[in-house]
């Protein structure tokens, strides 16, 4: 069985996640890589097959996605000659995390595709939402990279078909340590507002990680990184607590370790807005930017002993034989035989 395995590369969380997917993938068949977009600052340990330039979000660094950015970034002259190019029908299974290229040269030539992304959870009528729906947000969730066949992560189980979070193995066997010091990731703002922001905290130790930091730097009690290496999950894990933003590989890998948390979600980002719903419905505070309104909130949970404790068994290679089942014997999805996957996370 030949199987291609396509992920997108803006951010970490996906690439994160295909740690675990790729080899769990490898035991059903061959398996080609292929990684689309840009901003990710981690790597996998396996060949790529294929580097595709795709359609990224741009990160900014006032809070949100940088939407000129994005549409400068993007030629969809070169999108589509890259669907079209894309050989799909050498594959008996494409299997897609959220990818574009390979989502629409699979659905346009007729071959077989799976989502298994975080993205297909969101779109479940049970999984938390913010106030405000934004029509334009979930029409990318549904149509940014479709597939008729969903698997989804989510913070809970909160569908048939949707699983509590891929926790990688890097993670899952980490010593966890408490060394009194808070590790922060808000990758779409800039290092000075982030420093500005937490001066307001000069008792508590902060080690920021920046993507638009190219060196270490110490200014009073902050520590600002770049995003390098293992040195974000070895903060993470001695930490006493994690503010990031409300993506979903990072706030689960803090929820998993049993670390305090707080997340601020993107601007204009209707992804994050739906983790932010469903993370404040545990229990997780949720600021929405750094302005001085949130430095009570903040100066709150740094005093404050409360940690949502969660269960996130490793039932990622289940999930995916039970899969590769369902597609072998052509039947529809439904409710999985996960051991450990109970509801409610």
């Amino acid at each position: 069985m030949k199987i291609l395995y396509a992920i997108q590369g803006t951010g970490n969380g996906h690439l994160s996640r295909a740690h675990d997917v790729i080899p769990a993938l490898q035991k059903h068949g061959e398996v080609d890589i292929l990684i689309s977009g840009t901003q990710a600052d981690v790597s996998i340990p396996y060949p790529v097959m294929y580097r595709l330039k795709g359609m990224s979000f741009i990160f900014g660094k006032s809070g949100g996605v940088d939407f000129m950015a994005t549409i400068l970034r993007t030629n969809l002259l070169r999108l589509l000659n890259e669907i079209r190019l894309l050989p799909v029908r050498k594959y008996d299974l494409v299997v897609n995390d959220f990818e574009p290229v390979s989502a629409w040269a699979a659905r346009w030539r007729g071959v077989p595709s799976v989502s298994l992304s975080h993205q297909c959870a969101l779109l479940s009528e049970s999984a938390p939402r913010p106030a405000t729906k934004d029509f334009l947000g979930e029409a990318i969730l549904r149509y940014y990279a479709p597939a008729k066949v969903r698997y989804g992560f989510h913070f809970k189980r909160y569908d048939q078909l949707v699983f509590t979070p891929v926790i990688r193995h890097q993670i899952r066997k980490r010593q966890v340590s408490n060394l009194g010091h808070y590790t922060v990731y808000l990758p779409s703002y800039s290092t000075s507002r982030i420093v500005e922001f937490l001066e307001n905290f000069p008792d508590t130790r902060w080690e920021v990680f920046c993507k638009h930091s190219s060196s270490a730097f110490n200014q009073g009690s902050i520590r600002v990184m770049p995003v390098a290496g293992d040195g974000f999950v070895e903060s993470m894990a001695s930490s006493a607590g994690v503010f990031c933003g409300a993506g979903f590989e990072t706030p689960a890998e803090a929820l998993f370790m049993g670390k305090k948390l707080m997340v601020m979600p993107m601007a204009g980002q209707y992804e994050q807005q739906c983790n932010a719903a469903a993370l404040e419905e545990m229990g997780i505070p949720v600021i929405r930017n750094l302005h001085e309104k949130y430095i009570p909130v903040t100066g709150q949970w740094l005093g404050s002993p409360e940690r949502v404790w969660v269960h996130y068994p490793d039932i990622t290679a289940s999930v995916i034989a039970e899969m590769i089942e369902q597609f072998r014997w052509g039947t529809q999805p439904q409710e999985l035989r996960i051991e450990g996957a109970v509801h409610g996370g």
